[in-house]
């Protein structure tokens, strides 16, 4: 079980940064440096995290995959718009560029989330987990 919880968690981390750093080198008006990029990492996956379980829990009676994805596109829009006011090294100019950024995190994030998945699908089939 702590070993399940710590690929997610670790491969939610890396989804992140991979979408902070592919943001601030794709996007002009995305600007971090490397401690607002450690410091942007974890608030994010926490205030994420946070995010989509109040959704799940409190909005969504029958969650659909559509839904499931449309959810973690929102709660990526919250995350960045706080980690924006929070971390001061990081600064994204203008709604574009935020919801370009936005777009590149979520996308980032959903593809640790695979490798996640088909990590512990591969554990479970070799019979660890």
């Amino acid at each position: 079980m702590l070993e399940r919880w710590g690929i997610r968690l670790a491969t939610s981390l890396v989804g992140i940064c991979a979408g902070l750093i592919l943001s601030s080198i794709l996007i002009d008006g995305f600007k971090m440096n490397l401690t607002s990029l450690i410091q942007a990492t974890l608030i994010f996956w926490g205030v994420h995290f946070f995010v989509q379980v109040v959704a799940l829990r409190t909005l969504i009676r029958q969650p659909s995959v559509a839904l499931a994805g449309l959810l973690a596109l929102a709660a990526t829009v919250i995350a960045l718009a706080i980690v924006n006011v929070i971390v001061g090294g990081l600064k994204v100019g203008g709604l574009s560029n935020y919801v370009f950024a936005a777009l590149i995190i979520w996308i980032t994030t959903a593809a640790g989330d695979t490798v996640a998945t088909h990590k512990l699908r591969a554990r479970r089939l070799d019979g660890r987990g």
